[in-house]
């Protein structure tokens, strides 16, 4: 995600920094990088104007200028300048009123409208709300059949659409049914077209008028960049969006829609979708995109995912056993498993401060096949293995190979990195690192 972006923009500051002081002239030369960054990440040209506009304004100043590090506070400027074309912050969406509260999903076919209303749907569950999934979408074939299998798939029920009924029919008579059931919050995924026509955009006022959605979310593939950003201006003058919702932004998406979007159609990105698991769906925060975008790392969206994720009164079990030189296999496997699933290890590499940039990335050799042998590996012991690797001898090492599929030398790499880190571990418990620096307790 911004790859492209995030490099380019980086050499431009490169050669910022490369002057002990900054003039008028090699700050219009390092904005012209800038704007080229920009337009070839596919960002609206009308975007792209107003924002090197602003910060020419703001950098040519004394705040500038008679800084003592003039290159930072034009990164600093860019920074801030990003995060005000994106939004002031995260917009929620509102879910006051009358249960259930209606939210429509709309777009053209193969956005990731369905896809959406399933991360979206297990998004709010976990915030407390008990949704109910709706399908509206009557002419792509399976359509009903692919959002029936998603609700089954997270446990959340499902309106019985058929394909013969009305689309306007189906949102109300599910309105009545979620509410029924004591669900509080309803999610209609309506139909999408290849591209904008008449048709589509009088159904979808027909559902608006009928149910009153607090919330319109226009669903968009930010890998399809500026087409993106003029169909939801389509969408928005036709029938009222309230937000954006970006899907697929893992991929080689120019980050142009995200760039753009707001400024063109005044509405806020209110969530994006950042792969094909049900989990990867995050709320929208633009200071945090922006320092992603120039290479900063997003440490709340790390710390934030880890806290999701990982249970505190294990973590305490597992420091408790850290300290007394206690901890297995078995619990490093479990260790490994919640690391997966926060993700992918190259995509919580990039949220970290200074890990951002390609060019660091480029330099990792990150196998996330590596974690998964290597849980193979240690699920292919026994119980007692696990607790007691000492007892591991040849035959057991070439038992546990050919059951996780690896070699012996993968089994006998996993077992000398597991004592070595063992061994470090005790010497922090013994206070054999105070000559670095280090206090007599592990740095919990």
């Amino acid at each position: 995600m911004f790859d492209n972006l995030t490099e380019r923009l980086g050499l431009a500051f490169k050669k910022l920094r490369g002057h002990g002081k900054l003039t008028e002239k090699n700050i219009e030369e390092g904005l012209k990088e800038v704007r080229m960054a920009l337009l070839e990440a596919d960002v609206h040209y009308r975007v792209v104007k107003q924002f090197i506009s602003d910060i020419k304004e703001r950098a040519i100043g004394s705040e500038v200028l008679e800084s003592l590090t003039p290159a930072q506070h034009i990164i600093k400027i860019v920074n801030e300048e990003l995060t005000k074309l994106m939004g002031s912050g995260h917009d929620g969406l509102s879910l006051s009123g009358p249960k259930p509260v209606p939210i429509m999903l709309a777009g053209l076919q193969g956005s990731g409208k369905t896809t959406t209303a399933g991360k979206l749907a297990l998004f709010l569950s976990k915030q407390g709300k008990k949704p109910f999934l709706v399908p509206a979408d009557i002419y792509r074939p399976a359509a009903i059949e692919q959002l029936t299998k998603v609700g089954a798939q997270l446990g959340f029920p499902v309106f019985a659409s058929k394909p013969e009924m009305d689309p306007v029919d189906i949102c109300k008579n599910a309105v009545t049914e979620a509410r029924s059931q004591g669900c509080d919050v309803i999610i209609l995924d309506t139909a999408g077209r290849l591209h904008v026509d008449e048709a589509l955009m009088d159904e979808l006022s027909k559902i608006k008028d009928a149910v009153m959605p607090n919330e319109i979310l226009f669903v968009a593939d930010a890998m399809t960049g500026q087409d993106a950003v003029n169909v939801a201006k389509s969408f928005n003058d036709r029938i009222g969006i309230t937000g954006v919702v970006l899907t697929k932004l893992d991929g080689d998406a120019r980050g142009g829609a995200a760039l753009s979007i707001r400024s063109v159609i005044e509405k806020p990105v209110k969530y994006i979708g950042l792969g094909e698991k049900m989990d990867a769906f995050e709320p929208f925060h633009p200071d945090r995109m922006a320092s992603r975008i120039l290479g900063m790392g997003d440490a709340l969206t790390f710390i934030e995912k880890a806290q999701n994720l990982v249970d505190e009164k294990k973590a305490m079990e597992m420091e408790k056993k850290l300290r007394k030189n206690q901890f297995t296999l078995e619990d490093f496997r479990e260790q490994l498993s919640q690391i997966r699933r926060m993700g992918g290890i190259a995509d919580l590499l990039k949220l970290l401060p200074g890990m951002g940039s390609s060019k660091h990335m480029k330099k990792l050799d990150v196998d996330d096949r590596e974690l998964v042998r290597i849980e193979a590996i240690i699920s292919s012991m026994t119980p007692q293995e696990r607790r007691q690797y000492t007892i591991i001898n040849a035959g057991r090492r070439k038992r546990i190979a050919m059951g996780s599929g690896t070699t012996v030398q993968d089994v006998n790499n996993l077992l000398k990195n597991y004592v070595q880190v063992m061994k470090l571990v005790k010497k922090f418990n013994k206070g054999g690192m105070r000559g670095m620096g280090m206090g007599r307790r592990m740095p919990f």
